[in-house]
């Protein structure tokens, strides 16, 4: 698998869900709190497959 450039809206996608996981992790929100580490794991994976993936 060779790596690819993701698109500029996976990268911004990626990088919003990462940061309110995180500000969630430390602020606490009812809803978000609750699953702040699975918004960053989600915004990481979806960096991952924007990576893999051609056209993502």
């Amino acid at each position: 698998m060779r790596p690819n450039q993701p698109k500029a809206i996976t990268w911004w996608i990626s990088l919003i869900l990462g940061a309110v996981g995180v500000f969630a992790w430390f602020v606490t929100i009812p809803v978000l709190t609750a699953i702040s580490v699975w918004l960053v794991v989600a915004g990481l994976v979806l960096l991952l497959l924007g990576t893999f993936i051609k056209g993502l």
